[in-house]
């Protein structure tokens, strides 16, 4: 089995970057109105700044395609030729179409003659880690020496005013309990617009620093809890799904069937309890002992989450010092299935690494409660 290195690494962000402030001029007023949450969620999720693939008018910019293969171009601009690539992978939440598959029509957009193999995953925040996880998966087989694997988000456009038929205004129940506010109004003020892309190959880059990918270990808890985050379908009392096409289009406009949502109880009680879950199993398998890592990329979709996640690591495994953590969250918004892309790709550009360092990378799903941890070494 051949090892697997990341030898490069590129993002690609839309547009200027957004403050809070102007933030609902671009995503507009639900029913006319501001939003009386807005404050309250911000001040939770600590984000400052993100990005949209819109203008200030709320017109888009850019395609999800369009972005992953700006990112991909970048990556490989000095580096290789798309005719010497012949495996795409790519991940998102938010693709511009149901079919064909957002691979596909990356695919599409790079403008090359060449025909490659191209894998699209299907889901949310994990998407980027399975694109990345197939491509690892081909290369360790010795099915190809190099392939891109990239993850990008437009969610922008999905959080417009126009798509919501009407508004979380609960203050004094936001203000009491926190996890009111992860519903659909929640999603509106923190998710982010990007992409990257990363050159996976069997050997080290030949100059610079390389990550070797040591494993990357999934798991799913579906057969556990009921769903979470949702789209395309409305959520029933006893926790079960009814899919879009089973309603009628009076049933899927009343219903908002196809925005964004998230279930907040649900979120609350099992987001990180079963991400440790999946760690304590990661930790026994692969022999994994905490103290020899060295950098802890979670992806947190709110800082609200940190301060938690920490202490509960502490208690059922072992403390990773705050100071090994590295987060930008605050910075770059939410970008989804790309955050964990985005965090690698800052620290891996970063004058931060040494070799021999441990990078751990920690992505939890609240789809229906997945999680991804991958393990890379600098070399």
């Amino acid at each position: 089995m051949n090892e697997v290195y990341l030898t490069a690494i590129e993002k690609y962000m839309p547009n200027l970057p957004v403050s809070n402030d102007e933030m609902e001029n671009i995503l507009g007023l639900i029913n006319g109105n501001m939003s009386k949450a807005k404050g309250l969620i911000l001040r939770n999720n600590r984000i400052k700044t993100r990005y949209y693939a819109m203008d200030k008018d709320g017109n888009p910019t850019h395609t999800n395609a369009q972005l992953a293969s700006l990112a991909i171009h970048k990556l490989i601009k000095d580096r290789v030729s798309l005719s010497e690539i012949d495996l795409l992978t790519a991940g998102t939440s938010s693709p511009d179409t149901m079919q064909p598959s957002h691979a596909l029509m990356v695919h599409g957009e790079l403008g090359t003659d060449n025909n490659m193999e191209v894998m699209s995953p299907h889901g949310t925040c994990n998407a980027g880690m399975l694109s990345l996880k197939y491509a690892y998966m081909a290369l360790k087989a010795g099915e190809y020496d190099q392939a891109i694997s990239a993850a990008s988000e437009t969610l922008s456009s999905w959080m417009h005013a126009k798509n919501f038929d009407g508004e979380i205004d609960k203050r004094k129940e936001i203000e009491d309990n926190p996890y009111i506010a992860f519903e659909k109004d929640f999603l509106r003020w923190m998710l982010s617009d990007g992409a990257a892309a990363a050159l996976l190959q069997t050997h080290p880059a030949k100059s610079g620093r390389s990550l070797r990918i040591e494993w990357i270990d999934v798991k799913s808890y579906a057969n556990e809890l009921e769903t979470c985050m949702y789209a395309g379908c409305i959520k029933n009392e006893d926790g079960t799904v009814t899919g879009w096409r089973e309603l009628s289009a009076e049933e899927q406009k009343i219903n908002s069937v196809f925005t964004l949502k998230q279930d907040a109880k649900v979120l609350g009680k099992h987001i990180i309890n079963y991400g440790i879950k999946h760690l304590e199993t990661v930790c026994e398998k692969r022999k994994l002992d905490l103290d020899e890592v060295d950098w802890l990329l979670p992806h947190l979709s709110s800082m609200f989450f940190k301060k938690e996640a920490f202490n509960k690591l502490k208690e059922t495994i072992k403390e990773i010092p705050i100071e090994k953590w590295f987060i930008n969250l605050p910075e770059v918004g939410n970008v989804g299935a790309a955050s964990a892309f985005l965090m690698i790709e800052e620290l891996f550009n970063s004058d931060k690494l040494e070799s021999g360092q441990k990078i751990l990378v920690m992505v939890p799903e609240s789809a229906r409660f997945s999680s991804t941890y991958m393990l890379m070494t600098v070399v």
